[in-house]
């Protein structure tokens, strides 16, 4: 995580605490303030579809749920801190005096005495890459040992680090997305944010009000989660038996009777391929006939 990361820290690193707080405010200026060039079509590519990240966040079968969100978890903040970590010379106190979002949304932090102090976004950052790196490095909250257990407040605790973790997407999107697109890494920052959207709506870690902020890039990406990841699978179960459904309703006769849509002539002749090939067989025995006849004569 060392790269990743930004190196320049002030002696408040280590004293920080780590819990974000976001509020509506005035935010610095963003190129995505009013064009939001994320919502482009042409950059809503991603690298996996929504089927593959649905069944990548489908827990498996007898493994626990814990153990499944501590998985996950690890993967986004490792994706999430490589992502910030090559756009983050652009990101300087002078570039992002705030930590902002789309929406003119401002991240706070609070200090080592509760207090809400705002800092700058490569500073905000750090302080919650900071947090996440030790908490998931705490054998006691992110246990790797079998001896050991995760600990009640494991959830709540994942709640936190993934909202955290949002603001830096949040952030990225915002301030930083023209420069995501000039490094060719569009496709694999819209990846990273559909696997979180679908983890955090499955999981429900974090809550709405923060999350509204990009739900317009989740609307446009077509993300849902509504439906089991099995159904996009057309060899499931219940998709053959869609399948034989569809072939058995294919094989009703439609009939043109009463359709408003369809007009009749009596000029106009039947084309259907039963009907011309009955024509086209009797034409060839009518020739053939006269054929012989003339042969004979």
């Amino acid at each position: 995580m060392g790269k990743a990361r930004r190196k320049e820290k002030d002696s408040a690193t280590g004293t920080a605490v780590g819990v974000g707080c976001s509020i509506s405010g005035t935010g610095s200026p963003g190129a995505n303030d009013e064009g939001k060039l994320y919502l482009e079509s042409a950059l809503l590519e991603r690298h996996l579809r929504e089927t593959d990240l649905k069944r990548l966040v489908k827990m498996p079968v007898g493994l626990e749920e814990n153990e499944w969100m501590a998985s996950q978890t690890i993967a986004l903040f490792e994706h999430v801190n490589l992502i910030y970590g090559t756009i983050s010379e652009f990101c300087t106190s002078t570039t992002c005096p705030d930590m902002t979002g789309p929406g003119m949304r401002t991240y706070l932090w609070f200090d080592e005495k509760g207090k809400k102090v705002k800092v700058a976004a490569p500073q905000y950052v750090d302080y919650v890459m900071t947090f996440i790196q030790k908490t998931i490095n705490d054998e006691t909250v992110f246990p790797t040992k079998s001896a050991n257990v995760f600990p009640s407040s494991f959830k709540p605790i994942v709640k936190k680090i993934c909202r955290l973790m949002f603001h830096v997407i949040a952030h990225v999107y915002h301030s930083h997305f023209r420069e995501v697109v000039l490094l060719s890494l569009h496709a694999h920052l819209n990846c990273v944010f559909a696997h979180f959207t679908i983890f955090n709506e499955t999981f429900q870690l974090v809550e709405d009000k923060e999350t509204e902020i990009l739900q317009d890039l989740s609307l446009a990406m077509k993300l849902t989660t509504n439906s089991d990841p099995m159904d996009d699978d057309p060899m499931s179960d219940s998709n053959k038996e869609n399948i034989i459904t569809k072939q058995s309703s294919s094989q009703v006769p439609f009939t043109t009777e009463n359709d408003p849509h369809v007009t009749t002539s009596s000029d106009c002749k039947s084309s259907s391929p039963s009907s011309s090939s009955s024509e086209n067989t009797l034409a060839m025995k009518q020739t053939a006939l006269v054929s012989n006849t003339s042969s004979e004569s």
